[in-house]
């Protein structure tokens, strides 16, 4: 299933980055079943970027790594149906996405492992929230979570180490 990802950046980025993330988000939607054709757009932009985001939109004076931005409202394993398509495009927009590349880039260096994996780990994390997962709690809801995000990321290649 090849769904629409729209990508818009604030910052220069690196050469092969808006592909891998395109796989990997392509890889999260099919392990988490979402076969029918969805859209996701994704904003790639630095700490003061996501920062202004963080502030305006959540109320939260600080920069972050990822935020996400659901169209729906799901619990985890839902998905939504052809009935909430885009008359116009056919397509479910699923949501927003918000990654900070320098943010990315100190905590791949903060937790010893590559750029690549940093990266591939935020974006099926945002995926997952746009498909309902959570961890508000830290409980079942993030051990949910965390476990979901740990098998896609295997079938990518890329596991902890």
């Amino acid at each position: 299933m090849e769904h629409n990802l729209i990508f818009d950046s604030e910052v220069e980025v690196p050469a092969g980055t808006e592909e891998r993330l395109r796989q990997v988000i392509q890889s999260a939607l099919a392990e988490e079943g979402m076969d029918l054709p969805c859209e996701i757009n994704v904003l790639l932009t630095d700490d003061q970027g996501i920062h202004q985001i963080n502030l305006d939109m959540r109320g939260v004076d600080r920069p972050t790594d990822v935020l996400s931005f659901p169209m729906f409202d799901l619990t985890p394993g839902e998905h939504p149906g052809e009935e909430d398509a885009d008359p116009e495009t056919g397509l479910i927009p699923l949501g927003d996405m918000c990654l900070s590349l320098e943010r990315a880039r100190a905590q791949a260096e903060e937790f010893g492992h590559s750029v690549e994996r940093e990266l591939s780990y935020l974006t099926v994390h945002s995926v997952l929230h746009l498909l309902g997962y959570d961890h508000l709690d830290e409980g079942p809801m993030k051990a949910q979570m965390r476990a979901r995000e740990e098998a896609i990321l295997k079938t990518l290649g890329l596991e902890r180490v």
